[in-house]
């Protein structure tokens, strides 16, 4: 750069509105949001969640509601999270035909088509009495590889009921290989796999336990999911996954995980999703609701800093809201 003050003004192009959208770096696109969605088993009316106001457990029919709104705002895509009236130690529901997740995606296919892409958390937490996210041990560890098998018909259910992905979350060695083998020879060769592959061990999980109704009964997560300290280990697991067969990493939390988006989204050939995940969501409604800060400009920031970090799909509750105000 040769010019300098005064001939260099860079607040030229900040003047006016206009201007400043002219030459903005980074936009969001109402396609680019995913809305996590939970469906819970048993009740006849939407159930608020305490901690994430305006956000409920779903009815089937209120699901169904729910998902033509967001696809009418032009919402990229759906996470569906299911919520079983029985659970028993090896998530029994989780991939029953007549289960309450397969009974959703297939009435959101029977609604919004193709509309918008209809995702599949695929996790045990939810389903499993003692909320963790696999087989376990008589000592209380979770079972990497028969989970494993667990997952793989998890999977084939999931796309069956109409999963356009299906999205591991369970931090499991080799999930996303045996996902990707068992879909083959089921014969859905077509169904991607969203792999959450950079799945932190974090605190900002706490509301989502409280709507999916998946905290563990006992112990941690610590022993699968990963190390807050750790960055390269994120990038091998990355690696792992897309060797495997992924279609799609995910870097889990976002706001707190910036740095990781970025240094993933430079390493990698595929699509990096990011989920804005309830604590995050929690935690600007309740300072807006002091009045501690703009609410509506705050969400817009803090999806732009994961966008502008290399996120190219991001998981937020706000993504029916935002999408509706920035239009098609």
């Amino acid at each position: 750069m040769s010019a300098e003050f005064p001939v260099a003004r860079p607040r030229r192009l900040r003047r006016t509105p206009a201007l400043r959208a002219m030459v903005a770096e980074t936009s969001l696109r109402p396609a680019e949001l995913v809305l996590p969605v939970f469906i819970k088993e048993g009740i006849s009316e939407p159930r608020p969640i305490g901690s994430m106001p305006g956000v409920v457990q779903h009815t089937r029919e209120s699901l169904r509601k729910a998902a033509a709104d967001a696809a009418a705002a032009g919402v990229g895509g759906l996470m569906v999270f299911g919520i079983p009236a029985a659970k028993d130690g090896r998530g029994s529901a989780a991939d029953d035909p007549a289960g309450i997740s397969q009974l959703a995606l297939a009435d959101l296919r029977a609604e919004i088509g193709d509309a918008c892409v209809i995702m599949a958390d695929l996790c045990m937490c939810e389903y499993t009495d003692h909320g963790h996210c696999g087989l376990l041990t008589p000592d209380g560890d979770v079972r990497n590889d028969a989970t494993l098998e667990r997952y793989a018909a998890i999977a084939i259910a999931q796309a069956d009921a109409g999963a356009h992905l299906v999205a591991p979350s369970g931090m499991m060695d080799g999930q996303v290989g045996a996902i990707r083998t068992a879909l083959d020879a089921a014969g859905h060769p077509d169904t991607g796999i969203c792999a959450y592959s950079a799945k932190y061990a974090s605190a900002f999980y706490g509301p989502f336990r409280e709507a999916a109704e998946g905290a563990p009964a006992f112990g941690d997560r610590a022993s699968h999911q990963q190390d807050p300290a750790n960055a390269v280990e994120a990038l091998r697991e990355v690696a792992l996954d897309i060797d495997e067969g992924a279609d799609m990493v995910m870097v889990k939390p976002a706001l707190a995980y910036l740095d990781i988006i970025r240094r993933v989204a430079d390493t990698v050939p595929v699509p990096v999703a990011a989920y804005q995940v309830s604590g995050e969501f929690a935690m600007v409604e309740a300072a807006a609701a002091n009045g501690w800060l703009d609410r509506d400009r705050v969400i817009s920031e803090t999806l732009t800093a994961i966008r502008r970090a290399g996120a190219s799909v991001i998981l937020t509750y706000w993504a029916a809201e935002v999408a509706a105000r920035l239009g098609r």
